[in-house]
């Protein structure tokens, strides 16, 4: 009988490990795997267990390609099976191609005159996924908001950065889900923040990787209105449930969409932004609508002046596109260049008369339930 024995971590099984198993088991006529145990597993990555070991010992031994399982308990990072090995004695220790530990198992093969055999990457059964990314998929929510920015937009992208600045933006709802989605897509709302959220990804290094900022998903993922420092990471200064938006903002579909990293390398005034970020924080400590409309209103003067087109209520898109409706201010969310505008009103009569005409959607502040 040639026995063959396989070892790791294998905290949440999954259709990966299966097919290494059933690989393994083509090299002879058993099988023997070994789990860290719960103990190995604080010890070496500082992690729970994600079933106590006698339950993971059932599960895996319930596969039909497994014919035996030990738990490893040694301390010995990379080996912690050593004492059941030199037990069972077995003709192969099969490992993946990109194992770590290869010259403590090779020594350990030694031992016992076993061959040390590196399986080769094999064309994955199933979409390949590892053990921390499942555990983020778990933890994920179920539901997230999206976000609307009053001033300081665009420096929250790492180039773009400056010391001393601050960017300013609010969670908001109804929120969104992988199942409903109720927003346009591509609309300057964070839609790519809450998406990496949904998903279980970093949605901060998702955003960086695309080359934007991190604005998106800091404020989906903290929720409330936030006041952040400008810079290559979010840090926070203050958030607060943004009471007083209550009842006060909509959103404007302008009929396109657009795209923020196609927008990234486009001159554009940057001390008015670090001007409507700084009225934007003042309004958030101060709980002012006016003095973020003020805020508002620098934003937009800044995307005219990028080459964005007029939005209703401006005199420059035409006489009383509204009807007779004067908000307080508006702006395009995001990158701008289409998508989603957002509007400030005085109260919520004038949000509901807006709100009345087509395009216009309300929404409102959103901070996440405390104990979620």
């Amino acid at each position: 009988m040639i026995r063959v024995f396989v070892s790791g971590c294998y905290d949440i099984i999954h259709a990966g490990h299966v097919q290494f198993f059933r690989e393994a088991r083509a090299l002879g006529d058993h099988l023997t795997v070994s789990f860290a145990s719960s103990e190995v597993l604080w010890v070496h990555k500082r992690r729970r267990s994600s079933l106590p070991d006698e339950h993971k010992q059932a599960l895996i031994a319930a596969l039909g390609c497994v014919d035996d399982v030990v738990v490893g308990r040694g301390l010995d990072e990379g080996i912690d099976f050593r004492e059941d090995f030199l037990r069972v004695r077995p003709q192969i220790l099969a490992v993946t191609e990109d194992d770590k530990y290869t010259p403590l198992k090779e020594a350990l093969c030694a031992e016992v005159g076993a061959k040390y055999v590196r399986l080769p990457k094999t064309p994955p059964q199933f979409a390949p996924i590892s053990t921390s990314e499942i555990v983020r998929w778990i933890k994920a929510p179920g539901e997230a908001p999206l976000r609307v920015d009053f001033g300081g937009g665009w420096l929250d992208v790492p180039a773009y950065a400056r010391p001393g600045a601050f960017v300013v933006n609010c969670a908001i709802s109804p929120t969104v889900s992988l199942r409903e989605w109720g927003y346009e897509r591509n609309a300057g709302l964070g839609g790519s923040g809450a998406w990496a959220l949904l998903n279980g990804k970093n949605g901060v290094g998702s955003e960086l990787d695309l080359g934007v900022g991190w604005q998106d998903p800091a404020v989906i993922g903290e929720t409330g209105l936030c006041v952040w420092h400008s810079g290559a990471r979010p840090v926070l200064e203050v958030k607060t449930s943004g009471e007083f938006l209550r009842g006060r903002m909509a959103i404007y579909w302008t009929g396109s969409s657009h795209h923020t990293p196609g927008n990234v390398g486009k001159a554009r005034d940057y001390d008015a932004i670090v001007r409507a970020g700084a009225l934007a924080r003042e309004a958030v400590w101060t709980n002012s609508i006016e003095t973020l409309a003020r805020a508002v209103q620098t934003s937009y003067a800044m995307q005219i002046g990028e080459g964005m087109q007029p939005l209703p209520g401006d005199p420059a898109a035409g006489p009383a596109v509204l009807g007779g409706i004067a908000p307080l201010a508006w702006k395009y969310c995001g990158g701008g260049h289409g998508g989603y505008a957002l509007y400030l009103c005085r109260d919520a009569a004038e949000r509901e008369h807006l709100c009345a005409r087509p395009g216009f959607r309300p929404i409102e502040p959103y901070l996440m339930p405390q104990g979620v």
